[in-house]
């Protein structure tokens, strides 16, 4: 038997969630003469955990540069 429902929900995506911790997204890329891209987000407090779970999540490929920015200091350039 399955769980209910709760009234409302509706496949929330995790980083739309309130959180208290900052959320910082990840830009990586696998070659010199590729482009930064989006992988994905993490969620830490502190930017030395942010740069580890980064690292540990995102371990896919064999990465030659990875960043990470705190989602609220990146800035729209050209709005949608």
């Amino acid at each position: 038997m399955s769980s209910p429902a709760l009234p409302g929900a509706r496949g929330v995506r995790e980083e739309s969630k309130r959180s208290l911790r900052c959320c910082w997204v990840v830009f990586a890329r696998r070659r010199y003469d590729e482009p930064l891209y989006q992988v994905g987000t993490v969620t830490s407090d502190d930017p030395e955990m942010a740069l580890l779970f980064a690292q540990s999540i995102y371990d896919e490929h064999p990465w030659i540069e990875m960043l990470v920015v705190p989602r609220h200091e990146m800035r729209t350039v050209i709005p949608s």
